[in-house]
């Protein structure tokens, strides 16, 4: 069986753990947002940040909008939190970014807690 994207992941994974490991937890989640868009300039990574996504209902444009964290090598939705775990709701978010970003992997990374804590999420 292949996995989706599973180098792509593996690399994403890495440069959040590098993250992880040099700022540890406890930070607000912009701040770990900051250092990784830092690595991924500096390692040469294709991203998006705070990429904007409309949402259609009946056809209607609705006015508010979905802002996914990063969209990484512009097919890997990449939703950063600093909690102390991930609940339903993250992974909720996560799938609704996958849905109107016509992505197919999402990674829901939580720097919040004391090991990094990752789900990698399929549509």
């Amino acid at each position: 069986m292949d996995i989706l994207y599973k180098e792509e992941c593996y690399a994403i994974i890495g440069k959040c753990i590098e993250v992880h490991k040099e700022l540890g937890h406890g930070f607000l989640e912009i701040v770990y947002k900051d250092a990784l868009e830092l690595v991924f300039q500096q390692d040469g990574v294709p991203y998006e940040r705070e990429k904007m996504y409309e949402v259609y209902f009946r056809g209607i444009l609705l006015p508010h909008k979905f802002y996914a964290d990063f969209v990484v090598l512009d097919k890997i939705i990449l939703e950063i939190k600093g909690v102390k775990t991930l609940t339903d709701e993250h992974i909720a978010q996560t799938l609704n970014y996958l849905k109107v970003s016509g992505n197919r992997l999402g990674l829901l990374v939580n720097f919040g807690a004391g090991r990094l804590e990752y789900k990698r999420l399929i549509s």
